[in-house]
C-alpha cells in the first residue's frame, strides 16, 4: 500500500496570495487549456477555461544538489486537497511516468530512477520500495521532468 501526498495547503494558500516561488518571483497567473494541467494540490486537472498557477516549486526542505526545481501548475482558486492510498487522477493521463526513490537524506537512491508506463506504476512504485534505503518516492512527468507528486509507504 501507497500513501500519495500532494503540495501542503499552507504552501498552497501561500502561492495563492502571491508569495514568491522557488526562484523568488510571484506565481504567474493564467487560464487553463484543459490539457496536461494538472494541479499538484488537488491532484486532478485544472478544467478548461478556468485560472491557474504556474511558477517553479521545489518539493524538498534547504538547498542542496538534489533539490530540483521545476514547473508546476496550481488551481487558482480553492480546491481540496488530494492524496490518499488510491493513485490520484494525475497519474493516469500520461503514457508514463519518471520515478525515483529518495534517502531520509533527501538524496536519490541511485538505481531506482525509470520511467514507467502507467500501468505500470504500482508495480513499479512497490518495486522501489523493496530497497530499504528508500524513504520516499518522486513521481515526475517522464517528458518535462515536472514534479507531480510524493509518496510514502502505506501503513
Amino acid at each position: 500500500m501507497f500513501e500519495f501526498s500532494a503540495l501542503p495547503s499552507d504552501v498552497v494558500k501561500a502561492y495563492r496570495s502571491g508569495g514568491l516561488d522557488a526562484f523568488g518571483n510571484p506565481p504567474e497567473r493564467t487560464i487553463s487549456d484543459g490539457t496536461a494541467n494538472p494541479c499538484r494540490h488537488c491532484l486532478r486537472n485544472i478544467p478548461k477555461g478556468t485560472g491557474m498557477l504556474i511558477l517553479a516549486h521545489k518539493p524538498f526542505e534547504g538547498t542542496h544538489p538534489y533539490a530540483e526545481v521545476g514547473p508546476i501548475f496550481l488551481c487558482d482558486e480553492d480546491c481540496t486537497q488530494g492524496g490518499g492510498t488510491a493513485v490520484p487522477d494525475v497519474l493516469t493521463t500520461s503514457p508514463d511516468y519518471l520515478v525515483k526513490g529518495y534517502s531520509a537524506h533527501d538524496r536519490i537512491v541511485y538505481g531506482t530512477g525509470v520511467v514507467a508506463p502507467t500501468a505500470e506504476l504500482e508495480a513499479q512504485l512497490a518495486a522501489i520500495f523493496t530497497n530499504p534505503d528508500v524513504a520516499y518516492i518522486h513521481v515526475r512527468s517522464a517528458r518535462n521532468n515536472c514534479y507531480q507528486a510524493r509518496v510514502d509507504r502505506g501503513g
